[in-house]
């Protein structure tokens, strides 16, 4: 399947759409996300700071079982334009943290089309979606972020299901940096993120499909919560809060073997990587630590 520069062009017709919620993130919901992450925090109570890219429990998705796409994800179209490309997956984001966001309070989010792009390469034709969304506690502002959501067309042939399989790229040595952790993906975790998130998307959690349907080697890591064990990994070494943070993702990350994360400290804050196991970066981060 793909799609016409015309019908790109019309999804420029989104742009300036706004849509706006509340929602309250239970100290329960952070104390599950702590056991998801493995994490010794002491129990979280109203009030408490909630880390950074937790925010991710916030405002899920309320899309009945019956408005759900045969991917899992919410059917298209609604605020986000209806891309008509088969794959959608998360690019990146990037965070403005003014005051961190509390817990056990009420939040609002306003949330903008701020951008719709179409590209053609040699991987085929994707749509870019960028939504700016702020939050909003007690009337004052307290993150701004930017996401890109990426549409692109189906498995190529040589990754279709029951093709032969494309050359592994070589492997390259992962950084020595001073800062570095290895993760190993399972499908625990994997669960229990997509059901704190809300993510019905079944390349997380639905092995058949993510390998049958969609040619994945194995289940697809998450990108948000490759880039919230970036974030730990600053709040473990640093022990600053952020200001900004940034990721973006370069390639997908599967439960197919370990992950190592690297950090390398700066002048203000830290830049981070994510490195699957033949040392390819998959997700790429910068830091901004508050003063």
């Amino acid at each position: 399947m793909s799609i016409t520069d015309e019908q790109i062009a019309a999804y420029a017709d989104w742009i300036g759409r706004e849509t706006e919620a509340t929602c309250v993130v239970a100290p329960e919901s952070a104390d599950l996300m702590a056991a998801t992450l493995d994490r010794d925090d002491p129990a979280y109570a109203p009030g408490d700071p909630l880390p950074p890219m937790w925010s991710w429990m916030a405002f899920r998705p309320h899309a009945r079982r019956s408005q759900l796409g045969p991917d899992g994800h919410p059917a298209r179209g609604g605020f986000l334009p209806p891309v008509a490309l088969p794959r959608r997956m998360f690019g990146g984001a990037r965070f403005r943290y003014l005051a961190p966001l509390p817990v056990g309070e009420e939040i609002r989010r306003v949330s903008r089309i701020a951008g719709v792009e179409g590209k053609r390469g040699g991987s085929g034709v994707m749509v870019v979606v960028t939504v700016a969304q702020t939050y909003w506690v007690g009337g004052v502002a307290r993150v701004e972020e930017e996401q890109d959501i990426i549409y692109r067309e189906a498995a190529a042939p040589g990754n279709a299901p029951g093709a032969a399989p494309p050359a592994p790229p070589p492997e390259k040595p992962i950084p020595q940096t001073p800062w570095r952790a290895v993760w190993t993906p399972d499908t625990m975790t994997l669960f229990r993120y997509s059901a704190l998130t809300f993510n019905a998307h079944r390349i997380h959690f639905d092995r058949p499909y993510a390998e049958g349907e969609e040619g994945y080697p194995g289940l697809v890591v998450h990108g948000p919560l490759t880039a919230t064990l970036l974030a730990e990994l600053c709040r473990d070494r640093a022990g600053r809060p952020l200001s900004a943070w940034s990721f973006r993702a370069r390639a997908p990350l599967f439960d197919t073997g370990p992950i190592t994360l690297t950090g390398t400290p700066t002048e203000t804050g830290a830049t981070l990587g994510a490195y699957d196991a033949r040392g390819q970066l998959a997700l790429s981060a910068e830091a901004t630590f508050a003063d």
